[in-house]
């Protein structure tokens, strides 16, 4: 190599290591509200019984709570440690329900629940604070944002919501994610004006992410360009999971150890959310995603997968509600940046044997993040790669999990990385004038 083209290079990283510096510098003294949206399972939910309430043995019915009530009866039911035991967990699963009628969800009759703590990252951080070392969920990331100068209530924020429920296509009712997204607006408004007037960036987990992008999508450019900085998705099953399918055949604990499957499956195939995680026909296309004695469905036969689990009242909300969602990816005009797992097994192809569904399938591996297959994560890309308009960032980070992602210190420094460069205001198009 010439001395010159070394000379060059060097100046080079003499320049990108000044401009990371300067933007550390400048991210740290003038930030941008952040709030943090979770994914399933990932704040806490109370809950509260009434009259109404009819378990469907004794022992739901004397079994009130494990844990300590508030003086109006509250509870939390996500998460409790009782779920472990079998005898709770079925009362925990029934409690859980949704049902679906009138065009919508709601809970089992009797039963009261309530998002605790909304605008605050209390309930992201742990899901039992009694049992932190076990169930911390968002709380790695949140220390790390104090540590760059966040400060909870100021300029740092939690957008807790139900997340069994999900949304519907336009023209159904859906009064619980509805109002979710209504509350989150809000707080996207007055995060911004308690700022200066500063556009917020919203930071995403798994599902939360799917909420955001139709938050954006669903309210007009000029709303976004205003109140919308950046959007960072962390882990986003855009395009859904194989995994999901398993959930609904055979159940699935979500690594919760003790628990039978099968006792919570009824609970699982009921949320609302999970039928929008299963496989987009537009991102898995024909590909065989479960094999089985019944018959072998793509993303495209999910309504014919539906019917053969057992669950055939299932294909009505999934094809009029929820199947316009799954193949929606329209480019909101806010620069995204997706920060995805890479390198662990994740599953690609169930197969059942001769008991059915009422075994665990095996599995044929993939590359994904363990829980989203690499094809769903990197949808957008494919999605969004003719749109101009549309700023997509995509960092990956090998070895890590879909859950690890909030907790691991390689990716931890990769999305505190991306969170100080939005911050700069030193401008990318400077640095990429001296490649």
């Amino acid at each position: 190599m010439e001395e010159g083209g070394l000379h060059r290079i060097n100046i080079t990283v003499v320049i990108s290591m000044a401009a990371v510096i300067l933007c550390k510098c400048q991210a740290t003294t003038n930030l941008q509200p952040l709030i943090l949206v979770p994914g399933s399972g990932g704040n806490q939910l109370e809950a509260r019984l009434t009259a109404d309430y009819k378990p469907s043995s004794l022992f739901c019915n004397g079994w009130l709570v494990p844990t300590k009530k508030d003086k109006n009866g509250w509870f939390r039911l996500w998460f409790d440690v009782s779920v472990l035991l079998s005898p709770f967990t079925k009362c925990f699963a029934e409690r859980m329900m949704l049902y679906f009628d009138d065009d919508d969800y709601h809970n089992a009759p009797g039963v009261e629940t309530r998002v605790p703590h909304f605008g605050s990252t209390q309930s992201l951080l742990y899901l039992d604070p009694h049992l932190k070392k076990i169930t911390a969920y968002m709380a790695p990331l949140v220390e790390s944002l104090k540590r760059i100068g966040y400060t909870e209530g100021k300029n740092l924020f939690g957008a807790p919501y139900d997340f069994r429920y999900g949304l519907a296509a336009r023209g159904h009712p859906s009064k619980v994610g509805s109002k979710f997204l209504d509350d989150l607006k809000q707080l996207i408004e007055n995060a911004s004006s308690s700022n200066g007037g500063k556009p917020v960036i919203l930071l995403s987990h798994s599902l939360g992410g799917l909420f955001i992008l139709q938050l954006l999508n669903r309210n007009s450019i000029s709303w976004r360009k205003k109140y919308v900085k950046h959007f960072i998705a962390l882990s986003a099953p855009w395009g859904g999971t194989v995994e999901q399918m398993a959930t609904f055949a055979s159940g699935n604990t979500l690594g919760v150890p003790l628990v039978n499957p099968l006792l919570v499956r009824g609970e699982q195939r009921s949320s609302e959310s999970n039928l929008w995680l299963l496989p987009s026909p537009k991102v898995f296309s024909r590909k065989v995603l479960v094999i089985s004695r019944n018959g072998n469905y793509t993303a495209h036969e999910i309504a014919e997968f539906l019917r053969d689990i057992g669950v055939p009242d299932r294909i009505y909300p999934y094809e009029s509600r929820i199947l316009p969602l799954v193949n929606d990816f329209a480019a909101p005009q806010v620069p995204v940046t997706c920060v995805i797992g890479s390198g662990v097994k994740t599953p690609d192809t169930l197969f059942y044997g001769e008991n059915g569904f009422d075994e665990q399938p095996e599995i044929v591996y993939g590359d994904g993040d363990g829980t989203v297959n690499m094809i769903s994560l990197l949808a957008l890309e494919s999605e969004w790669a003719e749109n101009r308009n549309q700023s997509l960032k995509v960092v990956k980070v090998e070895g890590v999990s879909h859950t690890d992602i909030l907790k691991d210190v390689s990716a931890l420094e990769k999305i505190i990385g991306e969170i100080y460069c939005i911050n700069s205001h030193f401008s990318a198009s400077f640095l990429s004038t001296t490649k």
